[in-house]
């Protein structure tokens, strides 16, 4: 902890926020993510969960560019440095996603950039469903449950992914734009 207060940051995240059926995609394929199939093991499937009527600050007024296309969802404090970053208004954010342990020929994993907004009102129950969807055991937890509850919910939808994947042939890439 340092004089901005604690630096933690969540590290799961759910996905969701398709609104056309994803599809492997090609390089720079535009109406799908890199690497996205809803099939597989359910572990990171894409759920329907849009946010029609929001103006990106959570508050279902108004349009938003944020409401379409794959997002993530995690918690974090607002009261944290990176958490008082992500709140910039118009702030732009970079992400990597891997799994840890991961030995170099067979890496995979995402880079991204886009922008988070934080969810309240009904955007906020739609993303709490997708969020406890992917976790159910935050739902068996009563302490985990409402300590999370009382954190902030954040939406980040990202306007650009590469999916890397050594198991392709070392430095694999493939690349999504936001149309």
């Amino acid at each position: 902890m340092d004089e901005d207060g604690p630096q933690a940051c969540a590290v799961l995240y759910a996905t969701g926020g398709t609104t056309t059926t994803p599809s492997p995609a090609p390089d720079h394929a535009p109406d799908s993510a890199p690497g996205d199939d809803s099939g597989g093991d359910g572990s990171d499937s894409a759920h329907d969960h849009g946010s029609e009527g929001d103006d990106g600050s959570g508050s279902g007024d108004g349009p938003s560019d944020l409401g379409s296309g794959p997002a993530l969802y995690f918690v974090t404090a607002t009261t944290t440095r990176h958490g008082r970053a992500l709140a910039e208004p118009d702030g732009r954010v970079a992400f990597t996603v891997q799994r840890d342990g991961q030995e170099w020929a067979e890496l995979t994993g995402l880079q991204g950039r886009g922008r988070c907004r934080i969810l309240d009102g009904a955007a906020r129950a739609a993303g709490w469903r997708v969020y406890t969807e992917r976790f159910p055991f935050v739902e068996q937890s009563d302490r985990l449950r409402d300590a999370l509850e009382r954190t902030t919910l954040w939406e980040l939808r990202p306007d650009w992914l590469r999916l890397i994947d050594n198991g392709q042939g070392f430095g694999h890439k493939e690349e999504w734009h936001r149309s």
